[in-house]
């Protein structure tokens, strides 16, 4: 009795040979995805820490809390995306680097940056991104001071 062959012919590892192939490149774009995934994400955070930033400095008395607790609020909300989070007070009409004038009916305009490590996803050298986002409060008009 003869037993039918088995070994598929010219065909014999052929599966293997585009698992070894294509392996890396499925890997390699998933890992492309989660690094785009990391990076909408951490600027959603940035955005909304500088929002909540420039609130809570805009509901303070002078200028030197307002930054204190704009800086505070921004640590807080990135201490986990991106240690380190560098908070700014900015001139919203661009007419000078730092605005001090913290007058009813005024802007309070905060920078936030924060540089988000990618160290983990470091398949493809990128080390890490620096993202910026900006946002303004009206300061009150009727608010008191001092």
């Amino acid at each position: 009795m003869r037993r039918p062959r088995r070994d598929g012919g010219r065909e014999a590892g052929m599966s293997v040979l585009e698992v070894v192939l294509l392996a890396p490149l499925v890997i390699g774009f998933i890992m492309i995805l989660v690094v785009f995934g990391v990076l909408v994400n951490a600027r959603g955070n940035v955005q909304g820490a500088a929002r909540d930033a420039a609130r809570i400095g805009s509901l303070q008395r002078d200028d030197a809390s307002a930054q204190g607790a704009a800086q505070n609020t921004a640590a807080t909300e990135l201490a986990r995306t991106c240690p380190g989070a560098v908070v700014t007070q900015v001139d919203p009409n661009n007419t000078a680097q730092n605005s001090r004038d913290f007058t009813a009916g005024g802007l309070f305009t905060i920078k936030v940056s924060c540089t988000v490590p990618l160290t983990g996803l470091d398949w493809f050298s990128l080390g890490a991104k620096t993202i910026t986002a900006y946002s303004t409060a009206p300061l009150d008009t009727f608010r008191r001071t001092g």
